[in-house]
């Protein structure tokens, strides 16, 4: 995603930068011809912000749609197959998002942000289209892990990263809104879905998602734009990222994070029918619950982070994902216990969600932000590819408790949210530092 380097913005508040070095870098003469100056937004920059939210309710709102798809799959078309075997398929979904970040930002910086979520939009509309006639395992994998991961990063990552070009003071607040966008959507499609399963059958019931998310991505295509020229894109990787303690720091921690970061996205609604056999109704409701959480979770966070720092966020949002999935999620034995973990939970998750841009951001050099960002994602997407599956392998070992899988998820979140407090130490060592 390497659309968020910025050459020649030197907005950067000197106590957030990691060394001496770094804030000359900043002051230092671009390699690239230098940007417009910023005007913290403007008509165009908000207009951005407005359309890459729309991208997002369609693109990363169906993705956290996934465990609806699961609690649907694994009672109908592939009944005969584990829940590990199918949350393969949405873990592959977000493998090929998350990984293809790094490739797409590098089109960005060639062809700017329109062509791409254009492309995106096709590929995302077809996938569901093809979604909608699958009836066995590998077309799902085909059509919905890997098409549906595509096209929405084709159109995530130009959208998310021609918003950040756009600020600097405001950039944490701009992102975390525009982010908020899939939240919004991941509490839309799974209703649309619940209320039409039954109604008019999965086939129509996906096509109108996918009739939905057109006319989204069409608003992103529209209202999207660059405040940067089109350039030539830098190298994919760079020798120095090796070097760099804060960057390693915070993606072990993200890595380990990423483990149970969407375990409950995935699971919350097959644990309420079938574990604790609450209504495929009120099962369903509880994947929306947590991303109206998460609405909300995306938001306040971002404020927060511009004022109090960005590590000083992040980190006990994480912690407290973690702490929540051990403490209210492994005990809830009723309906009304389970909407409390779903809000709680999507709060504090969509923190950590929201915060990972604006805290690759600063802790690089502007000319690093986009490669940095683009490789995190990259990196990240392999924890997403086994988790899911990794939490359906410890679910059938435990032969349909969910015990086990809660506690992987929680003890995950703790364990990554501890190790980025690496990070905030290498940038202030004082507790009450902005950082």
């Amino acid at each position: 995603m390497s659309t968020t380097s910025i050459p020649g913005d030197t907005a950067h508040d000197p106590a957030e930068l990691g060394s001496t070095d770094e804030k000359a870098a900043v002051t230092a003469p671009p390699t690239q011809p230098p940007a417009p100056a910023p005007v913290e937004g403007g008509f165009a920059g908000w207009l951005t912000v407005f359309g890459a939210f729309w991208g997002l309710f369609a693109t990363f709102g169906q993705l956290n749609t996934f465990g609806s798809f699961q609690a649907y799959y694994v009672q109908n078309q592939l009944a005969g197959y584990t829940p590990s075997e199918v949350s393969w398929i949405g873990s592959l979904q977000l493998w090929v998002f998350f990984f293809s970040g790094a490739f797409i930002g590098r089109l960005f910086d060639a062809y700017g942000p329109r062509r791409l979520i254009l492309a995106g939009t096709l590929v995302y509309t077809f996938s569901l289209m093809m979604t909608s006639l699958c009836t066995r395992y590998y077309q799902f994998i085909l059509a919905q892990g890997i098409l549906l991961g595509i096209g929405s990063g084709l159109v995530f990552y130009p959208a998310v990263s021609s918003t950040q070009t756009h600020f600097v003071r405001l950039r944490a607040t701009a992102s975390t809104a525009a982010v908020s966008g899939s939240s919004v959507g991941g509490v839309v499609f799974p209703l649309v879905l619940q209320q039409l399963f039954p109604r008019v059958g999965f086939g129509w019931a996906v096509r109108v998602t996918g009739f939905i998310g057109l006319a989204c991505n069409v608003i992103a295509v529209v209202c999207c734009t660059s405040r940067l020229p089109p350039r030539k894109p830098g190298p994919l990787f760079q020798v120095d990222l090796v070097k760099d303690a804060k960057f390693l720091t915070f993606a072990a921690g993200t890595s380990i994070a990423s483990f149970g970061l969407f375990v409950p996205y995935f699971y919350i609604s097959q644990h309420a029918e079938l574990g604790l056999h609450i209504s495929s109704d009120h099962a369903f409701d509880l994947l929306s619950i947590m991303n109206a959480g998460s609405v909300f979770g995306r938001l306040i966070p971002g404020i927060v982070a511009d004022h109090v720092g960005r590590y000083n966020t992040i980190i006990p949002f994480t912690i407290v994902s973690g702490i929540l999935c051990l403490a209210s999620w492994l005990t809830a034995r009723s309906f009304g216990a389970l909407i409390a973990f779903a809000v709680l939970y999507g709060f504090a998750s969509g923190g950590l969600i929201g915060l990972t841009p604006p805290c690759i951001a600063q802790i690089s050099q502007v000319q690093q932000i986009g490669r940095r960002v683009g490789l995190l994602y990259a990196i990240l997407s392999f924890p997403f590819l086994v988790s899911g599956p990794i939490a359906g392998a410890i679910l059938s070992r435990q032969h349909g408790v969910y015990d086990g899988l809660i506690i992987w998820s929680g003890v995950m979140l703790i364990v990554g949210g501890i190790i980025i407090v690496g990070v905030k130490v290498q940038i202030n060592s004082r507790l009450a530092a902005k950082a």
